[in-house]
């Protein structure tokens, strides 16, 4: 909750992370893991959703050996056109879109390696096509590879000091959308 805690009591947010999501994808070991297929219930669940964050795309290049970044970019769009079509908004519009592209991953641990198929590599390219659609679609944009790198332990997940950091520039960001700043 550091993004809670750093944007104020003003505001609520609804924490919907789920480890193991998926932008389009379903998980054949885990149910409910694609989040096309979850995305417009759980915008219907907290409407009105004035903000919505979408911090999605490493399991799909992780897991997935024919899936690149720009892949991941498309699965990321097929959401926002979900949100934006949505009417869950303000006024019965769609929510205002704060896009994170994932930080790069780094290298898996040996637990990692045996359930991943996956290119790490692949991950290189989230920044510059995540920016690219960020622009094209006119949302707000916060590259976490700029901000933080994953965990030495297992190469993906951030530790303690990676979930502030990024939790407090997510917060700024947040802040910053609401008074008209970007």
């Amino acid at each position: 909750m550091v993004l809670q805690e750093e944007i104020g009591k003003n505001f609520y947010v609804v924490e919907e992370g789920l480890c193991g999501r998926y932008t389009v994808h379903d998980e054949p070991y885990r149910i409910g893991r694609n989040g096309a297929a979850l995305l417009q219930p759980i915008l219907e669940t907290h409407a009105p959703v004035y903000l919505l964050i979408l911090f999605l795309g490493t399991n799909d290049v992780l897991h997935h050996v024919d899936l690149t970044a720009f892949d991941t970019s498309r699965g990321i769009e097929v959401l926002v056109k979900i949100a934006e079509s949505s009417e869950t908004g303000a006024a019965e519009k769609g929510p205002k879109i704060l896009l994170i592209s994932p930080p790069r991953i780094g290298k898996l641990s040996e637990e990692l390696l045996q359930q991943c198929h996956g290119y790490p590599t692949k991950s290189k390219g989230f920044s510059k096509l995540f920016r690219e659609l960020a622009k094209s679609r006119k949302l707000f944009f916060l590259d976490a590879a700029k901000i933080v790198e994953p965990s030495p332990v297992d190469g993906v997940h951030l530790d303690e000091e990676g979930q502030l950091l990024l939790g407090k520039a997510i917060g700024a960001k947040v802040l910053n959308i609401f008074r008209g700043e970007t």
